[in-house]
């Protein structure tokens, strides 16, 4: 096979043998050397590709929790906070108050022929003061036809009475997750995964199965590419058998920009029937497509109080959150999957979740001893000194949500956990002193995909309105780097294959406009990527 040589400014490999270069040799698709070009010239006659000279060079960035609904939601309608664009690059206004989100939804309505059912996304009244999207503020926008709301979170989402109607969940109160108004009956909001299934099946569709399509994740490698991701994990997927088909077909094209790694949903199968779903579609994995992990949802969102948190609960009295499986059917659920060897990436918002989950994993490792099981608690919004003490001695990986601190850190000093507690939010370099194996992430579609967004989040621990927040957390710019390349790539057990630039490993590379330690650390989200290179193959932005 022929060699190609590409040369940059500087190339920052995160191998700390060779932790930079100004060249990289690619022969089928992997990395053949890295060093100087009169270094090189001994591995034989090779192709010169000088187009990224003037650009820095690093390894392709490593989402380790996002989902592949960013590639299907955005054909509904975008009711968020914040501005966002969407796979397209169309650029979405945020919504700052009840009434235009109102406003918003009335003209969409108006643009659907009648009757048929209208679906949003994104709001969060936790950015609205003594505002709960109930039924009531749907049907003044829109009573003449269903309409559901998912919420920023995704944990949560409203409907309007003609949803509840079309549902039957009108007929329903009682049930878990079905929230009641003052009169005792359904107020139109439906609080995680369990409470939600009735608007599904009155909807004729799950959304989050619709990652099942080909164009969704299409789509989704899109976006990825944009961001310089070349390796994404979906972290939820129903793994349905039109969802595995439609991943062989994506990664079978040579032209698709990511390798994907889905994560089988737990909840969606019984234990038995999920370790031989998902022992059977490892014989489909290959180079861009990676079957393994096992998602497990225990509670919700800090923010839409859905989360489970220890004494003494959240700082404005409201309610502590709601499991989304009872917990000792959680614990079970860790047992059985890790008997089995598989690895679990477990979500955990609160201290109470993530204790529950320590708990099962050290008994777990008791009774069945794994050395590098590798399971890993996602998110970590919210825990403890003491648990990450018990997460470095239990050999467990932390994936923290680092977006988190600037899109609901004031929300948290605010309301959810006060000034005290919201100084611990995702602490990341309390983390690395204790030497876990830590990476960061976005959970696109609820914050926007993107790597250097993460990583200035993690150096700067900037909030929205612009106040700091935890600084003895923050991480420098070396080791925010390393999380979202090497780091990420360690807890989905890909660190032999991507997240360093060295011999042998898959040729993945993003390309930046500018080198990320020239630049002041509160720009690093302002970096462009100009391309990205996947087993060798250039992709440009």
């Amino acid at each position: 096979m022929s060699i190609t040589i590409f040369s940059a400014r500087r190339i920052l490999t995160m191998d700390p043998s060779l932790p930079e270069a100004t060249h990289v040799a690619v022969q089928d698709g992997r990395v053949l050397g890295v060093g100087p070009l009169e270094e090189l010239r001994d591995l034989g006659a090779f192709t010169l590709d000088e187009r990224f000279a003037d650009k820095v060079i690093l390894p392709g960035f490593v989402e380790g929790h996002s989902h592949a609904l960013e590639g299907a939601i955005w054909k509904y309608l975008y009711l968020g906070y914040f501005p966002r664009r969407d796979p397209d690059g169309r650029h979405w206004a945020g919504v700052s108050s009840l009434e235009q989100m109102q406003r918003r939804l009335a003209e969409a309505a108006a643009r659907l022929p009648a009757g048929e059912p209208l679906v949003a996304w994104g709001f969060d009244p936790v950015y609205f003061d003594g505002v709960r999207l109930d039924k009531r503020a749907l049907d003044a926008a829109v009573a003449d036809r269903p309409v559901v709301v998912f919420h920023a979170s995704l944990h949560v989402l409203s409907v309007n009475s003609a949803m509840l109607r079309l549902s039957g969940l009108d007929r329903h109160a009682g049930v878990e997750g079905i929230m009641l108004g003052e009169d005792g009956t359904p107020n139109g909001e439906l609080q995680e995964m369990a409470a939600m299934h009735g608007v599904f099946e009155a909807l004729g569709r799950n959304l989050f199965e619709e990652v099942s399509s080909v164009d969704a994740l299409r789509a989704y490698g899109a976006v990825a590419r944009r961001a310089g991701v070349t390796t994404i994990t979906d972290l939820y997927n129903p793994l349905t058998d039109a969802g595995i088909e439609a991943l062989r077909e994506v990664a079978a094209d040579d032209a698709y920009p990511v390798r994907l790694v889905p994560a089988m949903s737990a909840l969606a199968w019984t234990a038995e029937q999920g370790i031989e779903r998902l022992q059977a579609c490892t014989a489909f994995s290959g180079e861009r497509l990676h079957f393994g992990p096992v998602k497990l949802m225990t509670d919700g969102s800090i923010q839409g109080y859905t989360a489970r948190l220890k004494w003494p609960g959240y700082h404005d009295g409201h309610p502590n959150g709601m499991w989304n499986a009872p917990p000792e059917a959680l614990r079970r659920l860790v047992f059985d999957y890790h008997q089995a060897g598989l690895q679990l990436h477990i979500h955990t918002n609160g201290d109470e979740a993530v204790e529950l989950m320590l708990d099962a994993i050290e008994e777990a490792l008791t009774l069945w001893p794994r050395p590098d099981h590798r399971h890993t608690l996602q998110h970590c919004q919210f825990i403890s000194q003491a648990q990450l003490r018990r997460a470095a001695k239990l050999g467990v990986c932390l994936n923290m949500f680092a977006n988190h601190i600037y899109y609901w850190g004031d929300i948290h000093r605010r309301c959810t956990l006060g000034y005290a507690r919201s100084r611990r939010l995702e602490p990341l370099a309390s983390a690395l002193r204790l030497g876990i194996p830590l990476a960061m992430h976005s959970d696109a579609p609820v914050t926007p995909l993107g790597p250097l967004f993460t990583a200035w989040c993690a150096v700067e621990r900037r909030t929205a309105s612009g106040a700091e927040l935890g600084v003895p957390e923050r991480l420098d710019v070396e080791q925010a780097l390393r999380t979202i390349t090497l780091g990420a790539a360690y807890t989905l057990r890909l660190d032999h294959l991507v997240g360093s630039l060295e011999v042998g490993k898959y040729a993945d590379m993003a390309v930046l406009d500018s080198d990320p330690f020239s630049v002041p650390p509160g720009r690093l989200a302002e970096i462009g990527v100009a391309a990205t290179v996947l087993g060798g193959r250039v992709h440009e932005n």
